[in-house]
């Protein structure tokens, strides 16, 4: 009987040990919903006001990042970024963004996960 319940308990700790991970990896996911209140561009592509996930799809290689819609069943974007600090001073900022010409969308830089000190710069074509 005593064997038992010591197997009981141990089967109960590690079943909480899988949920807290689990709880953990979500918590530290690079996936964040962005929203725009004005179009925004990406390299080669435009992106309309609405709300976007940004997201690093893969463990393979952190540097590939896909913009896709808020329900994630449209990919706008996928492709590789170069490794960046996030700004000093700004630990809730997720996106910033750079300069346009008249009539342009504005471009996004770079991407900063929620929670994570780096972030993606986006290579655009000069």
């Amino acid at each position: 009987m005593c064997i038992h319940k010591s197997l009981l308990a141990i089967a109960g700790v590690a079943v909480l040990g899988v949920l807290m991970t689990a709880s953990a990896q979500a918590w530290n996911s690079d996936t964040n919903y962005v929203t725009f209140s004005a179009p925004v561009a990406l390299p080669g592509v435009t992106l309309a006001a609405g709300t976007y996930v940004f997201r690093s799809p893969t463990e393979l290689d952190k540097n590939v990042v896909q913009v896709m819609n808020r329900t994630q069943t449209v990919s706008y974007f996928m492709g590789f970024t170069t490794p960046v600090d996030r700004p000093l001073g700004q630990p809730d900022r997720m996106v910033t963004l750079g300069e346009a010409a008249p009539g342009q969308a504005t471009p996004i830089k770079a991407w900063f996960p929620l929670g994570q000190r780096d972030g993606h710069a986006f290579k655009y074509d000069r």
